[in-house]
Formats: structure tokens, C-alpha cells, sequence
């Protein structure tokens, strides 16, 4: 399955945000914790060349914090100021600032070479859909100003939000790219619902994430389907069985294996098998 998205309000915000970068000083680039690479925009990094940039990794309650950490190290070690945010239970506000701070002390220091009056600093926030976005933004600012919601195309226009005396944000919609070079990617997002589910083969996505599961996490995998010897069975195998248990059934007790791969997709990102980070920093390192 060729797993493709990009809407023609996705065109028009990739020509907004670059028209609009000249007007910013640094850019807050959004990712998701689950899947820290899969959920860099490679549209936007080449938008963005040049621009100082600080990555929020998002959803950072939903993420193995043992991972998080790792990428947080690995993007700082690369020259990239980065900080995990949980914008749901309002923690990383200073942090975030903090980052920012430090990002545009090149710009404060020109400033005050020519005897100019500092102002606040603009930053424009990036990312792909369903990155939380939106969540972030009413979190820093601290008012409930931007929609929000479980689902990718929620923001559709650009807006300039005031955070503080330092600093200004301007909102833009999530932004996916035409072609995915590496399909595994395209996986990556449909499993954390970067994609709209209407666009998806919900069994094989579910079956991928069952790969994941059985290689990274079984025992979650284990305990939350009452599952033995996940290791040993096919993902098919697998997702029949939880089809089974969670009454997932056509007449004659034939199981619905697309109702299973939904329930499962649900579960995954409703956090109900614990915090899982899906691309781990090791493989990271390894492909470097």
C-alpha cells in the first residue's frame, strides 16, 4: 500500500510559510515523541534552511520517556536546540522559553550591536497534521484561542499569537509532503494518525503496528490482550485473536478483522497499551 497525503490546503500553507519566513526570526518545529523522524517534514527543512529552529517533541506523555530523552540528546548533539512538551498537563513552558531564548541569543546580540531596542522575538510554528499543534500554541499562550482536536487538518489558516513581552507565535497549518521516499515512513504516520483513517488499509497499518508491538513492547502487547507467545505469531494471527476477545465479529462468528484493526489503532493512540515510542533513537544511529 502507497500511503499518500497532501491536500490542496496543504499546497497553499507550503506557499504561505515560505512567503511568511521572511517575517519570522527562529521557527518552532513541532514533532511527534512517538516517531521523533518520521514526523520531520523534509518540505519544510528545506523551507526552513538557514532559519534558527528549536524541535518540540510533542505527545511526550504518550512516548517511552527512556526514548524521549535519547532523541532530545541526539537532536541537541546535532546543533538543534530541543525540549519534550506535554502540552495537556502544562509542563515545559519554561523549558520551551528557555530554548528559544538561547536559539535567538545570535539575533539579541546583533541587535545590540546596533544599538537597537530588543523586541519580541517571532517564531512561526511548523509541523505535520495531528502533531498537537494547536494544543501547544493555547498551552504557551496561555488561552484557549486555537481549535484543537484528535484528528490532522484542524488549523487552516495562519494566525499571529502573542505568548509574552519576548515572544510572538504565528500559527500555520499542519503540512505533509507530496511522496514519501522511505514507505516505512508513511506507516509511521498513519499508525499515530498524521493520515485521515478514511485514506487507509486499517489492516495492514494494524498489522504493522502489531510488528512493532511484538519487537518493542510485547509484554504490553501481552497483558493488555491476555496474548501468550506473541512473539512466535504472525501479526494475522494476532489481530484474530484480539478480534475475538474484543467481540470483533461477523455472523457466524466469523472475526471482523478491519473492526479488529480499528479497535486496535484506537487503543494504540489512546495510550491504553502504555507509552510507546515507535522509532527508537538506536535504529536512528544505526541508519546515520
Amino acid at each position: 500500500m502507497s500511503i499518500q497525503w497532501f491536500p490542496g490546503h496543504m499546497a497553499k500553507a507550503k506557499r504561505e510559510v515560505s512567503e511568511q519566513l521572511k517575517k519570522v526570526d527562529l521557527v518552532l518545529e513541532l514533532v511527534d515523541a512517538r516517531i521523533p523522524k518520521a514526523s520531520q517534514n523534509p518540505l519544510l527543512r528545506q523551507l526552513l534552511e538557514g532559519k534558527p529552529r528549536v524541535i518540540l517533541l510533542t505527545k511526550s506523555d504518550m512516548a517511552d520517556p527512556v526514548e524521549t530523552k535519547k532523541w532530545v540528546a541526539h537532536f541537541n548533539e546535532e546543533g538543534i536546540e530541543a525540549v519534550a512538551i506535554n502540552a495537556l498537563a502544562q509542563t515545559g513552558k519554561k523549558d520551551v522559553l528557555a530554548k528559544v531564548k538561547k536559539a535567538a541569543a545570535p539575533l539579541y546580540d546583533k541587535w545590540k550591536r546596533k544599538g537597537m531596542k530588543p523586541r519580541a522575538i517571532r517564531a512561526m510554528v511548523v509541523g505535520i497534521p495531528n502533531v498537537g499543534k494547536s494544543t501547544v500554541i493555547n498551552y504557551l499562550i496561555g488561552k484557549k484561542l486555537t481549535k484543537t482536536g484528535d484528528r490532522p487538518g484542524i488549523t487552516k489558516a495562519q494566525q499571529w499569537l502573542k505568548v509574552d513581552r519576548t515572544l510572538e507565535l504565528l500559527d500555520t497549518p499542519g503540512i505533509l509532503w507530496p511522496k514519501f521516499e522511505d514507505p516505512k515512513v508513511g506507516y509511521f504516520l498513519a499508525l499515530t494518525g498524521a493520515v485521515k483513517d478514511e485514506l487507509l488499509d486499517l489492516e495492514e497499518i494494524a498489522q504493522f503496528g502489531l510488528r512493532l508491538l511484538k519487537e518493542k513492547y510485547p509484554q504490553a502487547l501481552t497483558e493488555r490482550f491476555s496474548l501468550s507467545n506473541v512473539k512466535e505469531m504472525k501479526e494475522e494471527t494476532i489481530l484474530e485473536e484480539i478480534g475475538k476477545k474484543r467481540g470483533c465479529l461477523r455472523a457466524g462468528g466469523v472475526v471482523d478483522c478491519e473492526k479488529a484493526a480499528e479497535l486496535l489503532l484506537q487503543e494504540i493512540r489512546k495510550q491504553k497499551l502504555g507509552r510507546l515510542t515507535f522509532e527508537s533513537y538506536k535504529e536512528e544511529k544505526k541508519d546515520a
